[in-house]
């Protein structure tokens, strides 16, 4: 690897592992009166956040770098891993970079740690936002509109000043170049896979939970420069595969490679939703707020916390694979996670009318061991370049 490169993705790597939130205290120090918002990682309106003057951070969990020791005493076993390790690392002074924290309504789980937090951090400032299931204008326009304004009072009062339009202008601005630039990596990484190795690419965009809006865009940019520049990156004779139900719960990093090594190139995903949210360009409209809010109704929501239509749920993911021309589908869902299990037979029910090879199966953010995940996608691909079908 080439000496620009190597230091670009050392640095993605140091934020990557970095459980203890050192960049977010970093950029916090450099300014008197700085303050970080924490928020999960489906969706945030991060734009009011930035625009507030104070830095929102996706929480993640601890992955697979993290034993779970007091958080494991606040939830049932039946749930989800991430919850467990998003306390132990509150409870372990990791998260302490953070004054805040917003929990959007992502299923019941985070709703009760959302009530856990309030109970566990009463000093800090702890919101839970509502997001809206209906999206005319006129009725999850106007409920949008209401948790929008009453969150802008609340970031107005934390951080000690008002929020301008025109700091919610540049807001926008900076966050929508910065999902620009993010989409152009995925639209390159369709393109000529090979190039984007998935674990490099994971963490050079899981940057962009700790990087201000335009430090990330720039990272960004800068690795689309130089990836393709690799001369030993050689294309190679894999089946392209779009991976889907990786909800709020991020895979070990290790998973990621093993479907790799395992044949598949994944030339679409859905991970880090709240980098991507919302797809569309968000107009700046005059007042800015109501670019926000028709943004997030008219985008199109591609996630099992939002409701949708019967019948539509698996267009999306059809859509996804036409686009880019995918020869299966992998559903790789956090375990117990109910949203996106829940609706994994829709999206299944989908792809069997279309006549799109899929497999399936679940991880946990700490899943250690491989092998049998390496078979089963190894098989998958397989039987993709062998036979045309799964």
């Amino acid at each position: 690897m080439k000496p620009e490169l190597e230091k670009l993705v050392t640095r993605a790597r140091t934020l990557f592992d970095d459980l203890d939130l050192e960049a977010v205290r970093s950029w916090k120090n450099a300014m008197p009166d700085r303050k970080a918002i924490g928020h999960l990682p489906v969706w945030a309106p991060r734009e009011l956040i930035w625009a507030a003057g104070m830095l929102p951070v996706s929480v993640l969990g601890g992955g697979d770098r993290l034993e779970i020791i007091r958080g494991d005493a606040y939830f049932q076993s039946y749930i989800c891993h991430f919850p467990r390790s998003t306390v132990e690392l509150a409870l372990s002074g990791r998260l302490d970079a953070l004054d805040g924290m917003l929990f959007p309504s992502i299923c019941d789980v985070i709703r009760n740690l959302s009530g856990m937090w309030q109970m566990l951090f009463p000093d800090l400032y702890v919101r839970y936002l509502d997001l809206p299931q209906n999206f005319d204008l006129e009725v999850g326009g106007r409920f949008w509109r209401h948790e929008l304004e009453a969150l802008m009072r609340d970031l107005e009062a934390l951080a000690g000043r008002p929020i301008s339009e025109d700091d919610l202008r540049l807001s926008i601005a900076a966050f929508a170049a910065n999902r620009h630039a993010v989409h152009r990596l995925y639209q390159a990484r369709s393109r000529e896979p090979w190039l984007f190795p998935a674990d490099e690419m994971y963490i050079v965009l899981r940057a962009g939970c700790v990087l201000p809006p335009d430090e990330h865009t720039e990272l960004v940019e800068r690795y689309l420069e130089l990836a393709p520049g690799e001369a030993e990156r050689q294309r190679q004779d894999r089946s392209r595969i779009v991976v889907a139900g990786m909800f709020c719960e991020q895979p070990p990093l290790g998973l990621l490679l093993t479907l790799e090594r395992a044949g598949c190139f994944i030339v679409d995903d859905d991970l880090f939703l709240a980098l991507r949210w919302p797809e569309i360009e968000v107009e700046i409209t005059d007042p800015p707020l109501d670019g926000l809010i028709e943004a997030f109704l008219r985008q199109g929501a591609l996630s099992a916390s939002v409701y949708q239509p019967d019948g539509k749920r698996g267009a999306w993911l059809v859509e996804s694979v036409e686009r880019n021309h995918a020869e299966g589908v992998i559903f790789c869902a956090p375990s117990f996670c109910d949203p996106a299990l829940l609706e994994q037979p829709m999206l299944v029910a989908a792809l069997d009318e279309s006549s799109v090879p899929h497999t399936q199966f679940k991880y946990s953010e700490d899943t250690g061991q491989f092998a049998a995940i390496r078979e089963q996608a190894g098989t998958f691909a397989d039987s993709i370049r062998l036979w045309g079908e799964a």
